[in-house]
């Protein structure tokens, strides 16, 4: 495809979502609540939308198919359940923290009021950190989409990405980023959908065979590249589910969307509609990969859903192009609004007003660009590996934190026991890197939560989540709460 028609539809694209995210504010006065909550204005439908849009970031094109690639049966399974499992969780405990805390914004203002300033300050790191990194992987992912799709300089899309969600997020706050999130999550069940039948319902059959097939040859692995007949891959699916929701846990965008709840029947219902969307789109993308890997071994398996689009029709390649600008701004003007929200209420403990909210949001893109352009910091090199490995490190502290703060919806856990069990998750993993090998391995198992593929450690973990949910039952028993 031509470069200039390709950011014509760019632009047009980020216009579009720009105009409609204007308009919505535009005849209202926004305070500070609302730019951060937009507090009971949305129906089921809305929450259901906006949760799918806002979960479905680019990486859909990237992730699945790149674990289908690697892994097998239980990797796609793993990581589709993965997709949907913190909006079921969502749905289930949130309207028991609304119902504790109404006046909410984030995860971690419920944290103060059950467990006091300092976890709540340490909650919100861990969400910074996670969203964050989301999102400066979201601007690498697009750059890398449309040099992809049409040959375009990478940071040219991370650029007008990040400035026009950004424009359109900092004037009208969450009241713009939900607006936009309807349209978006419509273009994206259209267009993923029709794209996926038109380009494989023909060759179904061929395609399942590839994706039960075994990478005829190896460039690089020493174990076969995924196959759907691979069973052996369940520690590391269940790995990812436990890695995966533990972290969405503290993706404030969600939790922003429980306070935005018109209802608690709204929040369920549309929580539990975003987990019926994100579930067979995961999975589907998954085989996907597991067909390119049935294929034969590629040289870029986190492209690996592209091998299969490659000589498409200019048209399909223009419809590519607006499914990869809808999904990148879904989830990037949600992670723009939720990491204010979470610096504003969390960290300068709600000092900071409607102003300077605005002005944060413009602010984070200068560091969320510069990362996107894969710089090497200290030795430490931003590319695909080191992205992932953040991610993991974040999915971790998550994973350890996790139990204390949910624990607190019953109310024997108390403020140290919870502290207490989040350390002790850590604690738990140096314990068991420890035990299983020395204490330096212990130690490097905090920041590198892998096994020896370089894949999610289950046992990691385990450990963390385990020992994080023991420590804080019996820490809240031996120091209970002073009234």
């Amino acid at each position: 495809m031509d470069t200039n028609i390709a950011y014509l539809l760019m632009i047009a694209t980020l216009g579009y979502f720009g105009y409609i995210g204007y308009q919505v504010t535009t005849n209202e006065e926004i305070d500070g609540d609302s730019y951060l909550s937009a507090r009971g204005s949305q129906n089921s439908i809305r929450i259901g939308l906006s949760l799918f849009a806002s979960g479905m970031g680019i990486w859909v094109l990237f992730g699945p198919s790149e674990v289908g690639y690697y892994g097998g049966f239980w990797d796609v399974i793993g990581y589709a359940i993965s997709a949907a499992t913190p909006f079921l969780l969502l749905a289930y405990v949130g309207p028991m923290i609304r119902e504790r805390l109404p006046s909410g914004v984030t995860l971690a203002d419920y944290v103060r009021m059950r467990l006091g300033r300092p976890m709540q300050v340490y909650v919100g790191l861990i969400s910074v950190l996670y969203m964050f990194t989301f999102l400066f992987a979201e601007f690498i992912a697009i750059g890398k989409g449309m040099s992809l799709l049409a040959g375009v300089e990478p940071l040219i899309p991370i650029l007008a990405v990040a400035i026009a969600t950004a424009a359109y997020t900092a004037y009208g706050g969450l009241p713009a980023s939900l607006a936009t999130d309807r349209i978006q999550a419509w273009i994206v069940l259209f267009l993923i959908v029709a794209l996926l039948l038109f380009l494989f319902a023909g060759d179904i059959g061929g395609l399942l065979a590839d994706a039960k097939a075994y990478t005829p040859e190896d460039i690089q692995w020493e174990w076969y590249h995924g196959s759907m007949s691979d069973m052996s891959t369940f520690e590391s699916g269940l790995a990812l589910v436990i890695a995966i929701t533990a972290a969405e846990m503290f993706s404030q965008g969600n939790w922003q969307r429980a306070w935005a709840s018109e209802s608690d029947k709204a929040l369920k219902q549309g929580a539990c509609m975003a987990a019926a969307l994100v579930l067979p789109l995961v999975f589907v993308m998954g085989v996907l990969g597991t067909a390119v890997a049935g294929q034969g071994a590629v040289e870029d398996p986190a492209a690996s859903f592209f091998y299969l689009i490659e000589g498409a029709e200019t048209w399909l390649v223009a419809a590519f192009i607006v499914l990869a600008i809808a999904l990148v701004a879904s989830s990037a003007d949600t992670l723009q609004n939720a990491i204010v929200a979470s610096i504003s209420r969390d960290l300068s403990d709600g000092k900071m007003g409607i102003r300077y909210a605005r002005f944060w949001t413009i602010g984070l893109m200068i560091p969320a660009i510069y990362l996107a352009t894969g710089p090497t910091i200290g030795g430490f090199t931003l590319d695909a590996i080191g992205v992932f490995e953040i991610f993991l490190f974040a999915d971790l502290l998550a994973t350890a934190t996790v139990a204390p703060v949910l624990l607190t919806l019953w109310d024997k856990v108390s403020a140290k026991g919870a502290l207490f069990g989040a350390v002790s998750g850590l604690l738990s993993v140096i314990i068991y890197g420890t035990l299983t090998a020395d204490i330096s391995t212990g130690f490097n198992y905090i920041l590198h939560p892998t096994n020896e593929f370089g894949l999610a450690n289950l046992d990691i973990f385990l450990a963390a989540l385990i020992g994080s949910a023991l420590v804080t039952v019996m820490g809240s028993y031996a120091m209970p709460d002073e009234y």
